[in-house]
C-alpha cells in the first residue's frame, strides 16, 4: 500500500476522561483537537504550497517554507509520540521503568530517583516552550536527555526519542495555569512505561 504523502490526526490511545486527574479532559481534548491538529494542518498546507510551485514552476521561499515545516512537522511528530508514552493509571501508567530501559536507567543514572530528577529539572528549564525528552545515542548506546527548545531545536541528530514530555503553555495551562512544576510532577503518574521500554527496545537492535 502507498503511504500517505501527508499528515493526519493520529486517534488517541485512550478516551478524553481516562488521564484524569493528572490531564483534565477539558485540557486533553483542546491540547489534541487544536494545538496538535494546527500543527498537522500547517505541515501540510506547506507541503501543498510547495507540490503547486513544483507543479507550476513558479518561486518559492525555500528558506522561509523549509523553516516553517520543521516547526510544523517536529510539533506533529512529537505530539505523536507524547499521546503514546501516556497510560491512564487504570492501565498501568506510572511507577517506574521496566525492562531492559530500567536497567539502561540505573547503569546510566545510578537510579531511577536521579534520572527523575535530572529529566524534571531539564523540563523545568526548557527556555521558553518546548520539551523534556529521554533518547537513545545508538553509538555509544546510553540513555540521553535532550532538551528541546521550540519542536526542533537543540535535537540530537540521529538519536532515537524514546520519551517527551510536552512542556508548552498548551499542555497544562487549563489544569495548571502558569505552574509547570506541578504538571511536570503529575505527568510522573501517567507515564506509560511499557511504551518506553518497547521504543528502547526496538532503538537498541
Amino acid at each position: 500500500m502507498e503511504a500517505t504523502r501527508f499528515y493526519a490526526l493520529p486517534k488517541l490511545p485512550y478516551g478524553y476522561k481516562d488521564l484524569e486527574p493528572h490531564m483534565s479532559e477539558v485540557q486533553l481534548t483542546i491540547h489534541h483537537q487544536k494545538h496538535h491538529q494546527a500543527y498537522v494542518t500547517g505541515a501540510n498546507t506547506i507541503l501543498e504550497r510547495l507540490d503547486k510551485a513544483r507543479k507550476e514552476g513558479t518561486e518559492v521561499d525555500v528558506k522561509a517554507s523549509l523553516k516553517e515545516l520543521s516547526w510544523n512537522i517536529g510539533g506533529h511528530l512529537l505530539h505523536s509520540m507524547f499521546w503514546s508514552n501516556l497510560a491512564p493509571v487504570s492501565k498501568g501508567g506510572g511507577g517506574k521503568p521496566i525492562g531492559a530501559l530500567s536497567d539502561a536507567i540505573e547503569k546510566e543514572f545510578g537510579s531511577f530517583e536521579r534520572f527523575k530528577k535530572e529529566f524534571t529539572q531539564a523540563s523545568m528549564s526548557v527556555e521558553g516552550s518546548g520539551w523534556g525528552a529521554l533518547t537513545l545515542c545508538r553509538q555509544t548506546r546510553r540513555p540521553i536527555i535532550m532538551q528541546v527548545e521550540k519542536h526542533n531545536t537543540n535535537v540530537y541528530p540521529a538519536y532515537r526519542i524514546l520519551m517527551v514530555l510536552d512542556v508548552f503553555e498548551h499542555a497544562y495551562y487549563i489544569d495548571y495555569k502558569n505552574e509547570r512544576a506541578k504538571f511536570v510532577e503529575a505527568f510522573w503518574n501517567i507515564v506509560n512505561w511499557n511504551e518506553v521500554n518497547k521504543r528502547f527496545e526496538e532503538a537498541s537492535k
